[in-house]
């Protein structure tokens, strides 16, 4: 006898006639819906436990291809993308996905911690498309420990999709923070000692904070990144930007022309240097004159309404003047000209 064969005889099973038919019937009905709504609960219970089992038979078998619900996906421990307000490749993907299906399975592993739910280690925008959308996502479930986890979350990124400098940078420094060791960051974003030790210097000269601001500026490359951290250390160059980055243009500006207005405010032309200014006082204590001592000249403004004509006096006195300097720091003539 089958299983719903033998609830039915158990708990269907119609009562024997009675001297009260009218009332019988009546209980009948109460007692068989009751037990109907029973039979369809224990139902739906059974539909759950062999959905459960297919899913754990998937799972053993390796790198099955699963359906999850994105609710029950979190997130990496180390985040390697920084979000883009304005991106248009992700709606993209959203339509691809809504009129082709998600072709390319994200990875996640069992979370270490909560049971019953995953964590993810690439694929995020596959897993926000499926948010957008309200679809499952097709995932590959695999035990991974944290170091394999965020070698793989590297390097798929590297594969499909190449992340930016300063998100390779970001992604380091945070790794390094994590205490994953040298190692293993290395494996992780595909480079060497020498790029990795720069990514994590670029990152800590550069505030998270603006980073996020600006995005991942996908066409600015390692030199003006570095450069950029370079002009952070200018004086006032942090104060412009964060002024910059309050205005509608920057809000409004794609993550590589937010990179350009910040890059423009830190790595300007530096300012020339202030000359030095003295004034020259007359014995009698008029301020007659004005001395400029700049970098690469020095000049003598005489004020012509105090002390008319004594600019062309001192201009005719020059030839005499330069001999007595050189008298003065040359006593020997060796430099005279």
């Amino acid at each position: 006898m089958s299983r719903k064969d033998a609830i039915d005889s158990l708990f269907l099973k119609k009562p024997e006639p009675s001297a009260a038919p009218v009332a019988d019937k009546a209980v009948a009905r109460v007692r068989t819906g009751a037990i109907s709504a029973m039979g369809s609960s224990l139902q739906e219970m059974a539909e759950g436990a062999k959905a459960a089992a297919r899913l754990q038979q998937q799972l053993a078998s390796g790198d099955a291809v699963v359906s999850l619900d994105p609710s029950k996906i979190d997130g990496s421990t180390i985040a390697d993308r920084l979000p883009a307000d304005i991106d248009p490749t992700f709606d993209q993907l959203v339509v691809s996905i809504a009129e082709n299906g998600q072709q390319v399975p994200i990875l996640v592993r069992p979370h270490p911690d909560t049971a019953g739910r995953y964590q993810i280690a690439y694929g995020r925008r596959r897993l926000r498309a499926a948010v957008k959308l309200g679809s499952e996502v097709r995932a590959i479930v695999q035990t991974l420990s944290d170091s394999e986890l965020v070698v793989a979350q590297g390097r798929e990124n590297l594969d499909r999709a190449d992340l930016s400098f300063i998100e390779k940078a970001l992604f380091a420094r945070r790794l390094e923070d994590a205490g994953f060791d040298r190692a293993t960051i290395v494996a992780a974003l595909s480079t060497d000692k020498a790029d990795l030790s720069r990514y994590i210097s670029v990152a800590r000269s550069i505030p998270e904070s603006l980073a996020f601001k600006i995005g991942p500026a996908s066409r600015a490359g390692r030199a003006r990144w570095v450069a950029l951290a370079e002009g952070l250390a200018r004086p006032k160059a942090m104060q412009a930007i964060e002024s910059a980055i309050e205005t509608t243009e920057f809000r409004n500006a794609d993550s590589d022309a937010r990179f350009a207005q910040v890059f423009k405010l830190a790595v300007a032309a530096p300012s020339k240097p202030a000359k030095k200014l003295k004034a020259w006082s007359t014995p009698r204590g008029k301020k007659a004159a004005t001395i400029e001592h700049g970098p690469r000249n020095t000049a003598l403004i005489f004020d012509e309404k105090l002390v008319p004509t004594f600019g062309a006096f001192v201009a005719e006195q020059l030839d005499r003047l330069y001999e007595q300097f050189l008298e003065t720091t040359d006593p020997g003539g060796a430099n005279q000209k």
